[in-house]
């Protein structure tokens, strides 16, 4: 029988139920496995177990099917076979408490945060930037800051990198890290960045954390399911960012809560290997870091992947709960993998961990706990318990009802655009432009000393760039250890 506060997700070779203890399910994990073996009815069976235990959770819906959560399950053909041959099971056609997010706002509510929560070292990423230009939207958000200029959405960025290049004045002691080059290479990522459509993830209202943390009113944990069916497609670096800006918000203001009963929330990230792929190393280590710690704040992050191998070491090192799928090997790499795979787990003396890595069946796979003291117990092959609710997404129709009936239908759904960055600079803009009809325009000799100056000036300024640059540089690794956003204004 199921063992009480477990998440039980399937059977052994025995007939016997096979989980992990609810205490130690911030202890991360990972479900991999390739195409078709059945990683998503096993996402969507551990996505219930959490709800079912009061554990909120978040998860990316890459496929689009994931949201059939939403609905009862109607098992039939092999699906009852295999509910039939864990009597033990106390499988009930249930659909769950879900809320859909979509940052288009399409299929679901609008998700948005401010470029001021995500800081300049995140966008910096998203942005693909050089380490020049990264310095320089290092100097402009400090600008921002000093100045109290929010940065809401794109547009507020682009006044103010307008309103640097011509104040430069305005920089300080960081004007030499601002220069005309550099302003146009940000304001061309920012316009590639708006081609993608990733205008829509930035601006108000935002994301409140408390929101998704929020039980249902049956003390489910409520299920939050990102549409992410076309983002991974055609902007995969805009949904890893924001996936790393919403682990970042939680471990910044998620209180340490030490040893508890259960977790406050899962995360689960489907298509892993994003988060990690071109990713700055200074960023990488802080993120490595960041998985490490945010278990005392009550958060259990899973990571969903075709093959162990797309996750860092020190990642994979971290990961408690190991669920892996089917694997083929046919090429020399992929058998060394193979092997690495097999490696990862406890070994069991009446199993070959190896050879059964290619003899799983849909729906079966290789499962490494914890045992009570934390440490990991032998491997065993399971066979995955159907989930009770759907297996298949959701109809159009079912969508839209569960979006009018979202206990946040009303909240997210109209941007909000107060005023910003973009609106002030264009006040002062105006009033400069009053200011100076009313003054007469005179010329004196000393005009021409003067453009000979700046002349000169402007070349001192891009022989000190890189120095600067450099020396800024060094900083910003430093205050990595402080903060994952590093210096971010809210």
């Amino acid at each position: 029988m199921p063992v009480a506060n477990q998440l039980v997700f399937g059977a052994d070779l025995d007939g016997q139920p096979v989980g992990q203890l609810l205490r130690l399910a911030n202890r991360h994990g990972l479900v991999a496995g390739a195409t078709g073996t059945g990683k998503t009815v096993t996402l969507q069976r551990l996505v219930e177990e959490f709800s079912d235990a009061g554990v909120a959770v978040f998860a990316a819906d890459v496929k689009g099917d994931l949201c059939g959560l939403g609905a009862a399950g109607a098992p039939q053909g092999k699906v009852a076979e295999r509910i039939a041959s864990m009597p033990w099971l106390a499988h009930r056609p249930t659909a769950y408490p879900v809320t859909l997010w979509d940052i288009h706002g399409q299929s679901g509510h609008p998700l948005r945060t401010t470029l001021s929560e995500m800081g300049p070292l995140l966008l910096g990423a998203l942005l693909e930037l050089t380490d020049s230009q990264q310095a320089a939207l290092y100097a402009a958000f400090k600008v921002a800051d000093r100045e109290g200029l929010l940065l809401l959405d794109l547009k507020d960025l682009k006044a103010l990198l307008g309103y640097l290049k011509s104040n430069p004045a305005a920089l300080g002691e960081d004007s030499a890290l601002f220069t005309s080059t550099s302003s146009q290479a940000l304001l061309r990522r920012l316009s590639s960045l708006e081609q993608q459509g990733a205008e829509a993830l930035f601006g108000e209202p935002s994301l409140q954390l408390e929101d998704i943390l929020r039980p249902d009113r049956d003390g489910r944990g409520r299920i939050h399911l990102l549409d992410a069916s076309r983002l991974v497609h055609e902007a995969p670096k805009v949904y890893a960012t924001f996936l790393l800006w919403l682990l970042a918000e939680l471990f910044e203001q998620l209180p340490e809560r030490g040893d508890a009963d259960k977790p406050l929330l899962a995360l689960f990230f489907d298509e892993a290997h994003l988060l990690f792929a071109g990713t700055p190393k200074a960023l990488q280590e802080r993120l490595e870091q960041v998985v490490r710690l945010i278990r005392s704040k009550g958060v259990g992050v899973y990571f969903v992947t075709q093959s162990p191998g797309d996750l860092p070491d020190s990642v994979l090192a971290q990961l408690g709960l190991r669920i892996q799928h089917g694997l083929r090997a046919f090429t020399t790499r992929e058998q060394r993998s193979l092997r690495a795979v097999a490696d990862g787990f406890r070994p069991n003396p009446s199993l070959d961990t190896l050879a059964t890595l290619t003899e799983l069946g849909i729906g079966e796979a290789l499962v490494g706990t914890l045992e009570e003291k934390g440490t990991p117990a032998m491997v065993q092959r399971v066979a995955v318990a159907p989930p009770q609710s759907r297996i298949g997404p959701l109809s159009e129709s079912e969508r839209a009802a569960l979006i009018r009936q979202s206990p946040l239908a009303g909240r997210y759904d109209k941007p909000v655009d107060r005023e910003s960055a973009y609106e002030l600079l264009n006040a002062r803009a105006a009033q400069a432009r009053v200011e100076a009809a009313q003054q007469p325009t005179r010329t004196t000799p000393a005009d021409g000393v003067g453009d000979m100056l700046g002349g000169l000036a402007g070349q001192v300024v891009k022989s000190a760039v890189r120095q600067a640059a450099n020396q800024l540089g060094r900083q910003l690794v430093r205050g990595l250890l402080g903060s994952l956003l590093g210096g971010k204004g809210r």
